[in-house]
């Protein structure tokens, strides 16, 4: 089958395209760097032509609300019109767990939008909802830096490896559509100032830890389980202090 990959260089899609083309697959990495951009249209319709599936795991450049939700809402649109030109026969989307608990997040308002606009697009479709990655903890530690500390949510949390969420992903991607949205996590649930400090400390930043329920997760309120998934999800098998230990390893080579 072809493949494209939207948002094919980044973090995600170039470690979806290798498992795909492992498969037998012709796996075309489309982003604005190699002349494809959802959002302006340009390349797009080339770039899907004879294509039997879309993958869609870009993200925006910027997380302002009005350009975040800008981003997703144009370029969904685009995306689902030259799918359904190319006649493709499933539509892939990578989205976030939580994504309709947290409308005080413009960020994950655009998610959500991106989410409707696919379901309703007539596709064939399968979203598939992934935690926050392992990797983006470190960014969610120096969100919370002020007068000393380091500010993060006791709220719940249930992270995984960028690699495990590329494997969920070639998996929905080679398998039958859903319609509908399935979900994948981590194996650990924990506080969200758990995940921070176990990271803090691995880098050697001894920065005090302030947690509360109240502290806002990138500007938005978090409930218990807002971040964490419902019965039924997907458990990939990495472990957050392994990937730790792992990353120490090569960081010392």
């Amino acid at each position: 089958m072809k493949i494209v990959i939207i948002g094919g260089t980044g973090l995600i899609g170039s470690k979806l395209a290798p498992l795909l083309r492992s498969s037998g697959h012709e796996v075309l990495q489309a982003s604005p760097s190699r002349g494809v951009n959802a959002v302006t249209g340009e390349g797009l319709q080339p770039a899907l032509a004879g294509a039997d599936i879309v993958v869609d795991v870009s993200n925006s450049p910027s997380f302002e609300d009005k350009a975040v939700l800008h981003f997703f809402e144009t370029g969904t649109r685009n995306l689902i019109a030259a799918a359904q030109q190319a006649g493709v026969r499933h539509c892939v989307a990578l989205s976030i767990v939580g994504t309709d608990r947290l409308e005080s997040s413009g960020y994950f308002r655009a998610k959500l939008a991106q989410e409707r606009l696919i379901a309703n697009s007539g596709l064939a479709y399968t979203i598939l909802r992934a935690t926050q990655f392992f990797e983006f903890v470190g960014a969610i530690a120096d969100s919370g830096r002020r007068d000393g500390a380091v500010h993060a949510s006791s709220q719940l949390m249930q992270p995984m490896l960028s690699d495990d969420v590329a494997a969920a992903l070639a998996d929905v991607t080679l398998g039958e559509p859903s319609n509908g949205i399935r979900e994948v996590a981590g194996p650990e649930a924990a506080p969200l100032a758990d995940f921070v400090g176990r990271w803090l400390r691995k880098q050697g930043d001894t920065s005090r830890i302030v947690a509360g329920a109240d502290v806002p997760y990138y500007g938005a309120p978090l409930a218990l389980r807002t971040l964490v998934p419902d019965d039924g999800a997907r458990i990939m098998p990495t472990r957050f202090d392994d990937w730790l230990g792992r990353a120490a390893l090569r960081s010392s080579q």
